[in-house]
C-alpha cells in the first residue's frame, strides 16, 4: 500500500506538472505581470495533464513491479545497483520532468516580475534598433532634399517678416506704395514656394519619408510581441535558476528525485518474507506441473558470470517423441522402397520383353 500511495502520487503531481508546463507553452504570450488566464488553454491543459499523469503513472508502476527484492536481504549490493541502474536512470528522468514546471510554479510571483523587466529590456533594445534602422533611411532622403527644404524655409522666413510690415503698415496709415510693394514680393515668394513643393522629386522623395515613418511607427508597435514572446517555458526555468539559486533548485530536483526513487531502492532492501515464500512455493509447483527443471548456478558464461540451466521436459518428450516417429518413418519408407526393388527385379527376371513393352506404353 505505501509503495501504490507513492507511485500513484508521482503520476498525480507529474499529471499537475506537465499540465501546467503545456499551458505555459501554448498560452497567448502577452504582458509577464498582466497576462490573463485563456480558458481555451486551460481545457487542453487539463486535458494533456491526465494524459501525461497516466503515462507516468505507468511508466513508474513498471518500473517499480519490474525491480525485484534483491537478494533478499536489507542490504542494496553492487550487483542489485547494477541491474537497477537502468530503472534508477528512468526514475531520475520523471523526476527531472516533474520538478521543473512544479519548480517554476513555486517561484512564480519573481519570476513574473524578473520575467517581465527583461520584456520591458527586449522591447527597448527592439525599438532602438528599429529606430536607428529606419533613422539612418530617412536623413539619407531628408539630405536628398535639404537644398529644397533649405529655399523653401528661407522665403517663409522672408514671407513671415513681408506679413508683419503689410501688417504695420495696413495699421498706421493704410497700406500704400511701399505696403503694395511688399504684397507682390508676399506673392512672389508664395509662388516660388508653391514651385519648390510641387517639384516631383521633392515631392517623391517627401511621399517615401512619409511611407518610411509608417512603417517604422509600424515596426515599433510590433516590439510589444517580440518582447512578448520572451515568456517561453525555457525562459522561466532560465529565471527560476537565477531568482531560487543552485542550490535550491539543486534540493528541489533532489526531492522530487527521492519520491522517485524512493519505491526502487525500498523494495531492493526489502527482505523475504513468509508471502514470498510461498509465492516461490507456488512457482515452483507450477513449474514441476508443466515439467519445467531450472538448475541453480549451474555453468558460468563467458564472462564468468553464473547462469542457471532451465530444462523443459515436457518439450523435450515432445522433441524425443517426435524424432523416434521421423526415425521409424525414415525406416518404413527405406523398407518400402528396397521390397518394391525386389518385385520390380523379379519382373524383369521372370519376362525382360514384356517389363520394357509396359514401360514404353
Amino acid at each position: 500500500m505505501c509503495l501504490g500511495g507513492i507511485v500513484f502520487a508521482t503520476g498525480a503531481m507529474a499529471g499537475l506538472a506537465g499540465g501546467y508546463a503545456f499551458y505555459t507553452i501554448f498560452e497567448n504570450r502577452g504582458s509577464a505581470i498582466d497576462n490573463p488566464v485563456d480558458i481555451n488553454t486551460v481545457f487542453f491543459a487539463l486535458i494533456f495533464g491526465v494524459i501525461w499523469g497516466l503515462m507516468i503513472f505507468n511508466i513508474d508502476r513498471f518500473i517499480v513491479t519490474s525491480t525485484g527484492k534483491g537478494d533478499g536481504t536489507e542490504a542494496i549490493t553492487s550487483g542489485e545497483l547494477k541491474s537497477a541502474l537502468p530503472r534508477i536512470m528512468m526514475g531520475m528522468i520523471i523526476a527531472l520532468t516533474i520538478s521543473k514546471p512544479v519548480e517554476i510554479r513555486m517561484f512564480k510571483t519573481e519570476i513574473d516580475i524578473k520575467l517581465h523587466e527583461k520584456q520591458i529590456e527586449q522591447k527597448q533594445i527592439y525599438i532602438n534598433k528599429i529606430d536607428s534602422t529606419y533613422r539612418n533611411e530617412i536623413n539619407l532622403k531628408k539630405n536628398e532634399i535639404k537644398k529644397f527644404e533649405t529655399r523653401i524655409i528661407q522665403l517663409q522666413k522672408i514671407s513671415d517678416t513681408l506679413k508683419t510690415r503689410i501688417d504695420f503698415q495696413t495699421a498706421n496709415g493704410g497700406c500704400k506704395d511701399k505696403c503694395e510693394e511688399y504684397k507682390s514680393q508676399l506673392k512672389n515668394n508664395n509662388i516660388e514656394i508653391s514651385r519648390l513643393e510641387d517639384n516631383v522629386d521633392y515631392k517623391r522623395v517627401n511621399s517615401e519619408i512619409l511611407v518610411l515613418e509608417k512603417e517604422r511607427e509600424k515596426r515599433i508597435k510590433e516590439g510589444e510581441k517580440v518582447a512578448n514572446g520572451l515568456d517561453g517555458l525555457l525562459e522561466r526555468i532560465k529565471i527560476a535558476h537565477e531568482v531560487a539559486g543552485f542550490w535550491i533548485s539543486l534540493f528541489i530536483t533532489l526531492l522530487f528525485m527521492a519520491i522517485e526513487l524512493t519505491p526502487i531502492f525500498f523494495k531492493l532492501m526489502l527482505t523475504k518474507t513468509t508471502y514470498d515464500y510461498l509465492a516461490e512455493n507456488r512457482d515452483e509447483l507450477l513449474k514441476a506441473e508443466y515439467g519445467i527443471e531450472v538448475q541453480y548456478d549451474k555453468y558460468k558464461d563467458k564472462e564468468g558470470v553464473e547462469r542457471h540451466l532451465t530444462i523443459n521436459h515436457e518439450a523435450e518428450r515432445i522433441i524425443f517423441e517426435k524424432k523416434m516417429v521421423t526415425n521409424i518413418q525414415k525406416e518404413l519408407t527405406k523398407y518400402a522402397v528396397t521390397k518394391y526393388k525386389e518385385r520390380e527385379m523379379k519382373k524383369i527376371d521372370d519376362n525382360l520383353d514384356d517389363y520394357i513393352k509396359g514401360i514404353n506404353e
